[in-house]
């Protein structure tokens, strides 16, 4: 492929700012219109949960923790769309399959 050491220590490093980057990163999933929000780090770690209050029905407890699992899946994707587009560009357009990313 014509590379030198020099430029693989520099896409190396490029690499590595780019996942730190990532993990540094916030995503935000939503359901309900908006209604659950929930933040993730590109560490797959859960910040912040953000609950309107018209999906607060104690008579529907079942609705409320679908739209969770629903938001918290939202974000996941995000984190991993943003994990697939760094590994994409880095090698050159070929996609990873799922699981192979960071």
């Amino acid at each position: 492929m014509g590379f030198n050491m020099k430029d693989l220590q520099r896409m190396q490093a490029k690499l590595m700012k780019m996942q730190e980057d990532l993990q540094n990163s916030e995503f935000v999933g939503t359901s309900g219109g908006d209604a659950v929000q929930v933040t993730m780090t590109g560490r797959f770690e859960v910040t912040a949960l953000k609950l309107s209050q018209e999906v607060v029905d104690p008579e529907d407890v079942g609705m409320l923790e679908d739209l969770i699992l629903a938001a918290c899946k939202d974000a996941f994707e995000k984190v991993v769309d943003a994990q697939q587009k760094i590994m994409t560009s880095m090698t050159g357009g070929m996609k990873l399959p799922p699981g192979m990313g960071f």
